[in-house]
């Protein structure tokens, strides 16, 4: 049982899984100060308006703090534009970078040395004018 359970652990999944999830952790924590200690100050100063919280209204009694919404709203957007511009165009730019440099692909046809047709590659006869190809 102890023997099962030491593969599952060890296998590659399992561990890729908890490096990303502690990765991620860090990451979050990393974006959350990068928005509340850079992003939003930012909009406040040009925005003139710190934090929304205090923005409610009132229906019968009811308290609705549509504010908390705002800042919930301005808080997703800004770590979407942070991530999107910190992680995913870099990582994209990378990808594009890496994979400029693969080899073309092997060509699976040939000219015909008699009309110029293109032929499979493996080809003995031209297709177009039965000529013999070597």
């Amino acid at each position: 049982m102890l023997k099962g359970f030491k593969e599952f652990i060890v296998r590659g999944n399992v561990v890729d899984l908890a490096v990303g999830v502690v990765m991620g952790a860090a990451f979050g924590t990393v974006v959350t100060a990068l928005v509340k200690d850079v992003l939003t100050p930012l909009i406040a100063a040009i925005a003139k308006v710190p934090d929304f919280s205090g923005l409610v209204f009132t229906i019968n009694g009811s308290k609705f703090s549509y504010g908390d919404f705002i800042n919930a709203v301005i808080a997703f957007l800004l770590v979407a534009i942070a991530v999107y511009f910190f992680v995913v165009l870099p990582m994209n730019a990378l990808t594009r970078r890496l994979h400029s440099k693969d080899a073309p692909a092997d060509p699976t046809t040939k000219k015909c040395p008699e009309c110029v047709s293109e032929i499979p590659k493996d080809a003995k006869r031209c297709a177009f004018c039965t000529s013999v190809v070597a």
